[in-house]
């Protein structure tokens, strides 16, 4: 049993920089990207289609989450949004806990209405025991630990550096449009 992703649509809501490179992954893989974001770009146009929310609901078989946490954003994935949702969707969240209402993920993954969910984060971490995805045979739940390798922990010190040396020779990077 698996998952054949060729030809398959993947739903990308936030096109950071990991986004870009999830998507480029997904194209290799054969699989259709759609995209939303607030803040729209060329680099993402690029490689995407950008839709907005409701139709990357509605069309995806794939849905990843890789966008911030702001009030507009919380409770995103709810009752409401699962329902225009494919049945038999997949469901990832590798960015904030608070994106997913997680009892309605919950009930919508035991209907099988979502097929399976895969959240290295949940709304409260560590995970608390009576978190509803725990009781739920078709969720993958890892420990917010997507970024941990050796590589990713020494390229986010190098990062660290290069943020701050920049700044003392008064060059901005790594700005977030808060338009």
């Amino acid at each position: 049993m698996g998952f054949d992703m060729h030809g398959k649509t993947a739903g990308i809501i936030g096109t950071g920089k990991i986004a870009k490179i999830l998507i480029q992954i997904l194209r290799g893989f054969g699989m259709n990207v759609l995209a939303y974001d607030e803040y729209e770009n060329e680099e993402g146009k690029a490689i995407a289609d950008y839709v907005t929310l409701d139709e990357l609901y509605t069309k995806s078989d794939v849905i990843s989450l890789h966008c911030p946490l702001f009030p507009a954003t919380t409770g995103m994935i709810c009752k409401e949004s699962i329902a225009k949702m494919k049945d038999g969707v997949i469901l990832i969240n590798t960015s904030r806990g608070p994106l997913i209402n997680e009892a309605d993920l919950a009930e919508a993954l035991q209907s099988k209405k979502v097929y399976a969910a895969g959240c290295d984060v949940v709304s409260t971490e560590p995970i608390k025991a009576d978190n509803p995805l725990l009781g739920c045979y078709n969720s993958i739940l890892t420990p917010h630990i997507a970024w941990a390798p050796k590589e990713s922990r020494q390229r986010l010190m190098d990062i660290a550096v290069d943020n701050v040396r920049n700044f003392l020779n008064g060059t901005t990077v790594n700005a977030v449009n808060m338009k």
